[in-house]
């Protein structure tokens, strides 16, 4: 008997998944030969955060949004800051519809949210929730804004980036020996930034480890390529706090952090 298997493009892994199954980010799965996503309506977390928190500092400051996450994620960082929803199988979740999810957005207008951010999770691999959101937020006047690893094919990426107004990027490391260990692609997350950077207000971040991904070379070859897209592009350096299966290490220090934001200050406008 043939073996039903079905190919999932969302993301480089490209998963071949079998019936039933799931692929490695967990939320997408075959039914009766067509890959979707499993995680579709399926809400772990829900809350209304100061836009500064996604980070984004130069999308209207002062502003609140509503945050929506789902469960799972294409990567597998050790150093996860959300690990108990990226690495879950949607076992505790909550039922919403994208009208749900417009209607709870709407009601905090008057808190000063400005729309959804999709957020907390890896938003890419429930993308066709993700942009049935996205498309009813923008029809009534909310932003829609990404916050993301990254790490999904650059043809869907094209398709589904016009339906944000903002997004911070996590840029997580220049080695591809490094992105491979963790489950991602650099040259994916590259390919992404430049089709992300000229259509949306695009904020990036690296978490900062030391010993780990923070040589002076390699947060100097981030910043020069951004700067290579738009000098202004806000750069995120950010303290990594032990977490998740690296709970062993130390928290990055605020002298070192200090030094590699004068490095990437060489380079761009907007250093944080």
């Amino acid at each position: 008997m043939r073996e039903n298997i079905a190919s999932c493009n969302a993301c480089p892994h490209r998963c071949r998944i079998k019936s039933s199954g799931r692929g490695v980010c967990r939320a997408r799965t075959n039914i009766n030969g067509k890959v979707t996503s499993s995680a579709y309506g399926k809400v772990t977390a829900l809350a209304l955060d100061p836009i500064e928190k996604k980070p984004l500092n130069f999308f209207y400051p002062g502003s609140f949004i509503l945050s929506v996450g789902s469960f799972g994620c294409n990567m597998h960082c050790s150093f996860c800051q959300n690990w108990e929803i990226s690495t879950s199988d949607g076992g505790r979740v909550e039922t919403m519809t994208p009208q749900d999810i417009l209607d709870a957005a709407l009601s905090l207008k008057k808190c000063g949210n400005i729309g959804v951010a999709y957020t907390y999770n890896e938003p890419l691999i429930n993308y066709e929730f993700v942009s049935d959101c996205a498309i009813l937020a923008r029809q009534n006047g909310l932003k829609n804004v990404l916050v993301s690893n990254g790490v999904m094919t650059p043809s869907l990426f094209s398709d589904f980036i016009p339906l944000m107004d903002a997004a911070n990027i996590d840029f997580k490391s220049a080695d591809p020996g490094f992105y491979r260990a963790h489950g991602g692609d650099l040259e994916t997350v590259r390919e992404n930034i430049k089709i992300a950077a000229p259509l949306i207000h695009l904020e990036i971040t690296t978490l900062v480890i030391e010993g780990i991904n923070d040589k002076d070379e390699e947060i100097e070859g981030i910043a020069f390529f951004l700067a290579g897209i738009d000098k202004a592009i806000p750069y995120h350096l950010t303290p990594f706090y032990p977490r998740y299966k690296m709970k062993d290490r130390r928290p990055t220090s605020a002298e070192r952090l200090g030094k590699l934001k004068s490095l990437a200050g060489k380079y761009l406008n907007n250093v944080l």
